[in-house]
């Protein structure tokens, strides 16, 4: 059956007649089937290999640069310290939990494909367990061993970025913290294309071009688990730390951000990286991988095919080379009044020469392979402009709708004049709004794409993907800047530094928070292409032995639409509501230090906050140091607990509907959700975006402090959730179960609907199981995370939560942080609010 498949591919790339002339380089004329596997997939290897070398060389050259003690802060350096040992206890924490899930699923895939071998005719058939389990943990490995390299990279660049800042210009510190990044860009890149063009050459011995590329699945299943994970777990950790931090000390409290008597604050600063950071890199390694993994599906039997996407790759590396040495800046540092233009240009400019020469050398690759007067092979170049084109166009768009130089934003700022209510229901109808662009933008390219590749439809799409994430390495280095540049500002304010040093550390964050938001948009166009291309992947692997029909009005394939549609929303709900009880937990942690951490002369730390606030200064004596250790013990339990739900059904769904149905379910399943998943994570990323600007744009204008401003903190506080935790997770979700229908595709291939029902049971069966657990252990709960507090009486009264007016705020932070002293001050609330409530519930009058 694979016969008239792969001349069929190879037709449709000669339909421009005899005349057109001859590749360069005749892949399908070498008789040795591994040499040309070796030929398809060395050079992205080499160029991974020298990727990982570059980092080695930025990671030194960041280590020679000064720290805190060079120019007489050691302080900068303790603190530091503190974040980074609070990162690394959350990834060995993480990572122990995770080790045991990729080894049971190694077992699982032993058993598996020892029982149902992709050769069954090989001599070694019997192999097919092990080699699947062997790729799956090389897959899980390189993709958690990416955001550890990310995390220990950006730990170590934020403390000198804040000191190149401190003894030098801005540019000095956008180059420290953008090598901090490039490390991290750099680094994700080179692992995933060393390790996935291993895999296609190790796995090629006694294997055809099919078998060896179902390989890749197993990588790609163990990469997506990873990534899904971390994003998780790393989303929850930060905005459970960022909302703790936000509504208890810049709501409540009226104290700056990264204000150094917030205990939760060095957890945020640790949050930037587990999530923004370590859990970026997984992400974006995985949605690396899975682009060539969908195109080299689609590739059939082509060598020519499986090599164009490869060597993409490698081309978009070298590009990405020479594009880092481009990015500097001659602005001043000066805050948010920074011309953030400029600033933006100085990074982009180094995307745009990757791009350029990405471009160039792709058109080199169309000769080499297809040769020049091949029309498909030029098609196939379109195909990869359109992709490139449409990622930059979608982080445009995304920058208008987050940016707070835009309409968008600002109209979030003038709706918290009358108060948060306000503020979240306009920038609910901006994230919603914000979602048209983006969706006429990836329309577009699909259709395009699929027109110029006529009958290979499919794998033009794939290619746009490619397209898109071939430069990922110098545009994952601007994402990664991003946290780096926040917690140098945050390590500046917590050491106490001037600011003329503040200014600078400003206008470098508030670059950062332009293009993470670019990067998260961009990151949702690069899924959507990348699930459609794993999903026309799914479509060839499960249809080898008979043929099926995907009919949008066959019941079988619609209840699979309306089954994925409903996943991005319970998964979404699942890590909104995992954030909102680890918050609580913080939330109520940060108010019990506040009244009653004290220093050796009985001054409590809220006291320490009040003389700060009222002389501007604090002498040694009146100096406390809250417990922020505790503070990361509690984010670091709470996101590595909550973690376990959503990437439970994110797994099983598609194996329970595969088994037990077939691949018609199974198709439906993967339709649905993207769609659903795309718009509700560009909303969310967008919403949440806007809101956080909003905020910013407050202190720019010098309003923070007022009404106004805590209007649009209480907006950035429901934001954080959207854009750091939920939405970008749900890029992972349309990937990670495109992914495993791919991994079982060659088992369900062939079989008839209910054929595999026992299995698909056993599999809900353990589902049902796991469901119950997480209930036996509070995990999926609607009870209070603080019940059993209240019900000791540490918040026996709601009036001691908040406080009841503008005036009794300012006088005093939260009534519940000063204990039962403030019990007595108020019973209940003001007698002007009583006597307005009275008159409300007054029965009108009639006549």
């Amino acid at each position: 059956m694979r016969a008239p498949v792969a001349a069929v591919a190879l037709a449709a790339m000669s339909q421009s007649g005899a005349a057109a002339a001859e590749p360069v380089l005749k892949l399908g004329e070498i008789e040795d089937d591994f040499v040309r596997m070796i030929v398809c997939a060395a050079p992205l290897l080499v160029v991974g290999l020298l990727s990982l070398v570059f980092v080695l060389v930025l990671r030194a050259k960041l280590k020679a640069k000064k720290t805190g003690k060079d120019i007489g802060h050691p302080k900068i350096d303790y603190l530091a310290a503190k974040v980074k040992s609070g990162a690394l206890a959350f990834l060995k924490e993480e990572y122990k939990y995770l080790s045991a899930y990729v080894l049971g699923w190694a077992v699982i895939l032993i058993v598996l494909f020892t029982a149902d071998p992709k050769k069954p005719e090989a001599d070694d058939a019997w192999s097919d367990g092990i080699r699947s389990a062997f790729c799956m943990v090389l897959g899980a490995f390189l993709s958690g061993l990416s955001g550890f390299i990310g995390m220990t990279v950006a730990t170590d660049g934020n403390v000198r970025t804040t000191v190149a800042c401190a003894s030098g210009s801005l540019n000095d510190g956008l180059r420290v913290a953008f090598t901090a990044g490039a490390a991290m860009g750099f680094g994700v890149v080179g692992l995933a294309a060393a390790g996935l063009s291993l895999v296609v050459i190790v796995m090629k011995p006694n294997r055809g071009q099919l078998e060896t590329v179902q390989y890749t699945h197993s990588f790609g299943f163990g990469a997506s688990s990873i990534a899904l994970f971390a994003r998780v777990a790393g989303g929850i950790y930060t905005k459970a730390a960022d909302v703790g931090a936000d509504l208890v000390g810049k709501v409540e409290a009226g104290i700056d951000e990264d204000d150094p008597h917030n205990p939760a604050v060095i957890a945020d600063n640790v949050g930037d990286n587990v999530g923004d950071v370590a859990g970026m890199g997984a992400d974006l390694f995985e949605s690396y991988i899975g682009s060539i993994i969908g195109a080299a599906t689609l590739a059939k039997e082509s060598p020519q095919m499986l090599a164009f996407p490869l060597w993409l790759g490698a081309i978009g590396l070298i590009g990405s080379f020479i594009g880092f040495f481009f990015v500097r800046t001659k602005e001043e540092g000066n805050g948010k009044n920074t011309n953030l233009t400029a600033l933006m240009f100085a990074l982009e400019k180094g995307m745009y020469i990757a791009n350029l020469i990405f471009l160039v050398l792709a058109a080199v690759l169309v000769i080499l392979l297809f040769g020049p007067e091949e029309e498909m092979g030029w098609r196939f170049y379109g195909c990869v402009i359109v992709g490139l084109v449409a990622g930059m166009a979608i982080g445009k768009g995304t920058e208008f709708f987050t940016s707070f130089d835009y309409g968008p934003t600002i109209s979030i700022k003038d709706r918290a004049r009358t108060g948060p209510a306000t503020v979240i229901i306009q920038g609910m109808g901006v994230g919603m709004v914000s979602t048209i662009l983006p969706t006429i933008i990836l329309v577009v390219a699909i259709v395009i794409c699929n027109e110029l590749g006529g009958e290979l439809g499919e794998y033009g799409i794939a290619l746009a993907a490619v397209g898109m994430l071939g430069t990922l390495a110098v545009s994952l280095s601007t994402d990664a800047y991003g946290p780096v540049a926040d917690n140098a500002g945050g390590l500046a304010e917590m050491a106490g530094l001037g600011p003329e040093v503040r200014a600078k550390t400003d206008a470098l964050d508030a670059l950062g928070n332009t293009t993470a938001a670019m990067g998260k948009g961009f990151a949702v166009g690069s899924a959507v292409l990348t699930a459609l291309s794993l999903l026309a992947a799914f479509k060839e692997e499960s249809t080898h032995s008979s043929p099926l029909s995907f009919d949008v009005s066959d019941p079988i394939l619609l209840a699979g639409c309306l089954l994925g549609a409903m996943l991005p929303f319970f998964f979404a709900a699942l890590t909104m509501m995992s954030v909102g009880k680890a918050a609580a937990e913080m939330i109520d942690e940060v108010r019990r230090q506040f009244r009653e951490v004290k220093n050796a002369n009985g001054v409590t730390l809220l006291e320490a906050i009040q003389k700060a606030t009222a002389e501007g200064k604090l002498s040694e004596e009146d100096e406390v140091e809250p417990d922020s250790d505790r503070c990361v013990m509690i984010s670091t339990r709470s996101s590595v607990k909550e973690m376990i739900a959503p990437g439970v059904y994110a797994v099983f769904t598609p194996l329970i509907g595969g088994f037990l149905i077939g691949p018609r379910l199974v198709m439906g399943l993967l339709a649905g959700c993207i769609g659903s998943a795309a718009m509700l994570a560009i909303m969310m990323g967008n919403a949440g975006g806007a809101w956080d600007n909003s905020k910013k744009l407050c202190e720019k204008i010098g309003i923070k402090k007022t009404d106004q401003g805590k209007a649009c903190v209480v907006g950035d506080t429901v934001g954080d959730p959207f854009k750091d935790t939920s939405g970008p997770s749900l890029d992972i979700l349309l990937k990670l179960m495109a992914m495993v229908s791919l991994l079982i595709a060659p088992i369900i291939d062939g079989k008839k609907d209910w054929e595999l029902w026992y299995v698909g049971a056993i599999v809900a069966f353990i589902c049902l199981v796991v469901t119950l657990v997480l209930m036996y252990f509070g995990i999926l709960t609607w009870q209070d995370p603080l019940g059993s507090h209240a019900d000791s009486g540490a918040a026996a009264d709601a009036d001691k939560v908040m406080p009841f007016s503008d005036s009794d705020a300012a006088g005093s932070p939260v009534l519940a942080w000063e204990g039962e002293a403030a019990s007595s001050a108020s019973k209940g609330p003001p007698e002007d609010l009583r006597r307005a409530a009275e008159e409300l519930n007054r029965p009108p009058t009639v006549g």
